[in-house]
């Protein structure tokens, strides 16, 4: 029994060096494809924060008309005022890596009977990466989703007709 083991030992031998090559260029092919992929999904991550920031936002400006008779303007369309009386979750300044309200504001669209902005409204917010999604309900009652993608970057979260 002893002798086979020895044999057994003795007609193992390694991997040879092209055997070893070939597994490292197949590894690294591999790491070549996945690893844009998941680079990519950073930016995403970055612009839903942004994307959801937004629509706190707008939900906090129609908490905010509802409270003041359904006018937005001039207690709904400051980012501050938001943050502040409605969704203390509103990140309003840029710091610690999340996606802050860049701005909360009345859309000018003056009608009969209707002052300028009060009965319509914009936030944007502004995601990690300089990415900015903007949410825009007009004197109508359409609302539409715009977004910019930041010079520079590879449009992540942001599709190419802009809107979202």
């Amino acid at each position: 029994m002893l002798s086979k083991l020895r044999q057994r030992a003795k007609d193992e031998r390694g991997f040879t060096l092209i055997e070893l090559l070939v597994v490292i260029l197949i590894i690294g092919i591999l790491a070549a494809i996945a690893i844009p992929s998941f680079l990519n999904q950073k930016g995403k991550a970055s612009d839903a924060g942004a994307k959801e920031l937004a629509h706190t936002a707008q939900v906090a400006e129609e908490t905010c008309a509802t409270d003041n008779n359904g006018n937005y303007s001039p207690n709904c369309t400051t980012s501050t005022n938001l943050s502040t009386n409605y969704e203390q979750t509103i990140q309003i300044g840029s710091g610690n890596n999340n996606a802050f309200l860049a701005s909360a504001s009345g859309v000018t669209v003056p009608g009969v009977g209707q002052t300028a902005g009060s009965n319509s409204y914009t936030v944007t917010a502004t995601s990690t990466n300089g990415d900015t999604f903007s949410i825009t309900r007009t004197a109508g009652g359409t609302v539409s989703r715009t977004c910019t993608t930041a010079a520079g970057n590879v449009a992540t979260g942001c599709p190419a007709g802009n809107s979202w």
